[in-house]
């Protein structure tokens, strides 16, 4: 690959900062509007909601059903009856265990009683002695004021005298009367659960319909983009419904049997509660815990049960929450953790419980939307799981807040999951582009330069022995660097068309490729040459690392140059090839017809540099540091095979 020599390069352009518009505030308005119609609208919305959920998790029966060749009116009947029958059948087992259990309470009212004593008596006994003697201290310390003087006389007769109590009976209530007042609570559930179950029908019958409406009205223009995004979503809440509702039952059913292994009374209703009380995030599990606590410390006068209990709680949940659900789900649900805290705070304030329990998937739809609508991505940025910054942008703000440590401690993460060389290209390389094009703007003032330049210096020192993963240039033992460069150097020369054999240059001390490093005038670019003769010396070259304006001074026959016979520029200014880079070069061929250039680094890997007329054979650019390492492989098995060669003898 050779190296390009535009004739002119590149003007630096400042963008001004955008200016100030409208759209912030109508973004403003509109959020107040929509989370103000959710609230007072909540009566209709709420309804229309739980039917748009349970048409998500109702939806893979109804396509089962559906392939086994039932038509789609009674495919959609019996997976609506299936979901009334469920909840029906839950509603029944939750009032026979609460009937059930009230009736055997009184079999447990002495150890209840003795249990409720002992409660108060450490709590509530120890709190009322210690205010009793409070309320006595202070009364010794502070007198008493003298009670006032009762009136005599005229005052005494026209005292007012003491009120009369009244008491009002009402009259018995009717039995219509009670019968009222027995089924309000249940009226407003069942008429509720009516609403869902129809309005879920209509939303069965008209998916496909329903599904060209929203395309046309969210982006008829972007067919692709809009069928993406609610295919996207259709399938992670569909898949999000029915793993959690699986988790849930399972969860469950293993509460129920452990606490009927256990002896907890009730054991069916805290199993249906603890599936139930799942679907709210983090807290559902421990509600329904700390009821089957209390109960089971409640019935024996030891602690062995309730001890039971807890254990039980904390192995499902952790089963269920670290092994389970991520093997479902995935390791990444897409919510952060604290987005699922804040969600469940927003929704349970809108729509109260029932907003506790679609919180999650409510935001997960609108984190799902927002990455393909422009207008909803800053939610996607805000509660998603994905990292809001690149590797890169996140190694180059740590420079900027002057904290090394934390970018250390970062490329140490890295270096678990890629090669040091990768860390470099792809974390490094990129960061440091980041930096070159603020000092370009001029927005990096002098000291802020100095700083950042510093902690880069830290980094690379820290770098010195880190190990990543295997890589097949650079290797932990440089005593096998001969046999396994051996293959690797091989393919690029044939991919260089090369006839070269291949040969290591680390073989011993004195037998060391010597290769001259040279950085650019960049801000950078000394940091960037350090990187370079890093990655060359575990490699096993000899690098020797100049200086710009002590390699801009120096002689052609100094010895510490004459030596090397290869030559790497290393500048992130490479890419746009400023006059004074193309006067370093066209010295340097002056000076060393017959040393291998390599320029480098700085643009991207697919693209490379073109080649420029005047340049020569021996010229190559390098856009990453992996590939300024495999041009000074190549040309020091070039230069190893000449030295080799029995026409040569071993002479440049």
């Amino acid at each position: 690959m050779k190296i390009s020599l535009p004739p002119h390069g590149r003007p630096n352009r400042v963008y001004p900062p955008g200016a100030p518009g409208l759209h912030g505030l109508a973004s403003v308005i509109t959020g107040v509007v929509v989370v103000s119609a959710l609230y007072f609208g909540r009566a209709v919305l709420i309804p229309i909601t739980l039917s748009v959920l349970l048409s998500f998790l109702l939806a893979p029966l109804v396509q089962t059903l559906r392939r086994l060749h039932m038509g789609q009116l009674p495919s959609i009947f019996i997976a609506v009856l299936f979901a009334l029958a469920a909840l029906l059948a839950i509603g029944a087992l939750i009032g026979a265990q609460l009937v059930q259990l009230a009736s055997d309470l009184p079999q447990y009212q002495f150890a209840i009683e003795q249990k409720i004593e002992t409660v108060q008596e450490k709590t509530i006994g120890r709190a009322d002695s210690l205010m009793s003697r409070a309320a006595a201290t202070l009364q010794r310390v502070a007198p008493s004021k003298p009670p006032p003087p009762r009136p005599t006389g005229r005052a005494a007769r026209n005292a007012p005298a003491v009120p009369t109590p009244v008491e009002v009976h009402e009259p018995s209530p009717t039995p219509l009367q009670l019968a009222r007042r027995a089924l309000s609570p249940a009226i407003a559930p069942i008429e509720t659960t009516f609403i869902v179950l129809v309005v879920t029908i209509f939303i069965l019958l008209q998916r496909e319909d329903l599904r060209d409406r929203l395309i046309s009205l969210f982006g008829s223009r972007d067919l692709h983009r809009t069928t993406t995004a609610i295919n996207d979503a259709a399938v992670r809440l569909s898949r999000y419904f029915v793993a959690q509702l699986g988790v849930n039952l399972s969860a469950g059913g293993v509460i129920a049997i452990g606490l009927a292994i256990i002896g907890v009374p009730g054991a069916l209703l805290f199993g249906v509660i603890a599936a139930l009380l799942r679907f709210v995030p983090y807290i559902g599990i421990w509600i329904a815990a700390i009821l089957a606590f209390i109960l089971a410390a409640a019935i024996q006068p030891q602690w062995t049960m309730a001890v039971y209990t807890l254990i039980l709680f904390i192995v499902v949940d952790v089963v269920a929450g670290q092994i389970a659900e991520p093997l479902l789900y995935g390791h990444r649900s897409g919510l952060s953790p604290l987005a699922v805290v804040v969600a469940a705070i927003f929704w349970s304030w809108l729509w109260g419980p029932i907003g506790l329990v679609l919180s999650t998937p409510l935001t997960l739809c609108v984190v799902t939307l927002g990455r393909y609508a422009d207008r909803l991505n800053f939610l996607t940025v805000l509660l998603g799981d994905q990292p809001a910054l690149t590797p890169a942008q996140n190694f180059y703000q740590r420079l900027l807040a002057d904290d090394p440590h934390e970018a250390i401690v970062q490329a140490e993460r890295l270096l678990r999951e890629m090669s040091l060389i990768d860390y470099y290209d792809k974390v490094a390389l990129e960061g440091l582009k980041l930096a070159r094009n603020d000092a370009m703007r001029g927005v990096l003032m002098p000291e802020q330069l100095a700083r950042v330049n510093e902690a880069l210096v830290d980094i690379v020192e820290n770098l010195e022995i880190a190990e990543g993963l295997p890589d097949r240039l650079i290797r932990p033992e440089p005593g096998d660097a001969l046999a396994l460069h051996a293959a690797s150097t091989a393919d690029l020369s044939e991919q260089h068309g090369t006839s070269a054999r291949a040969h290591s240059p680390a073989q011993t001390d004195g037998e060391k490729t010597a290769v001259l490093c040279v950085p650019g005038r960049g801000a950078f670019d000394e940091v960037t040459t350090a990187i370079a003769v890093q990655l060359l010396g575990r490699l096993g070259f000899a690098p020797i690392m100049a200086t710009h304006s002590g390699y801009r001074s120096a002689r052609a026959d100094e010895p510490s140059y004459r030596n090397a016979s290869i030559i790497c520029i290393v500048t992130l200014d490479a890419p746009d090839s400023p006059p004074y880079l193309r006067n370093m070069l066209r010295r340097t061929r002056e000076w060393r017809q017959r040393a291998t250039l390599v320029v480098g680094v700085g643009g991207t890997a697919e693209n490379g540099y073109d080649t420029a007329p005047h340049a020569t054979a021996a010229s190559h650019s390098a856009p990453t540091f992996r590939a300024m390492i495999e041009e000074c492989q190549v040309a020091a098995s070039a230069l190893h095979a000449r030295q080799h060669s029995p026409v040569t003898g071993g002479g440049e």
